[in-house]
């Protein structure tokens, strides 16, 4: 019962060897996807867990936080002059008034006088 001759490698043989192999991977795949389907119901069965409140140090965080007190806030109140006088100053949305703007004039000097000092720097080279 000895086949003789030959010297190569028998490739029926190692076909039927990887059919083998082939068949057992699909039978252990199939055992696995049912055992794993019948873990995946009762894992659905199970009650959840109630959630978990947010961490220690958040909470902690927020507390201290709630303690802070908020920044004084500025109001400014008009003058009797300007009440008076039946000038108003402008309002934002908020209520807050606005300062008053200076005249044209100061501007206009104060623009002369900076033109000046930045000509004055130009000449001695500085910018």
């Amino acid at each position: 019962n000895v086949k003789l001759g030959g010297l190569g490698p028998d490739y029926e043989a190692i076909k039927e060897k990887v059919r083998e192999k082939l068949k057992h991977q699909k039978e252990y795949a199939k055992q696995i996807k049912e055992y794993n389907m019948k873990s995946i119901t009762l894992v659905q069965r199970l009650p959840t867990k109630p959630q978990v409140l947010p961490s220690v140090s958040r909470q902690k965080a927020l507390e201290y936080a709630k303690k802070i007190p908020r920044p004084k806030t500025f109001t400014t109140r008009q003058s009797d002059e300007e009440v008076k006088e039946g000038r108003v100053l402008p309002q934002t949305l908020n209520g807050d008034t606005l300062p008053q703007i200076a005249s044209l004039e100061t501007l206009q000097n104060r623009h002369e006088k900076e033109k000046q000092v930045v000509a004055a720097f130009r000449t001695l080279h500085i910018l």
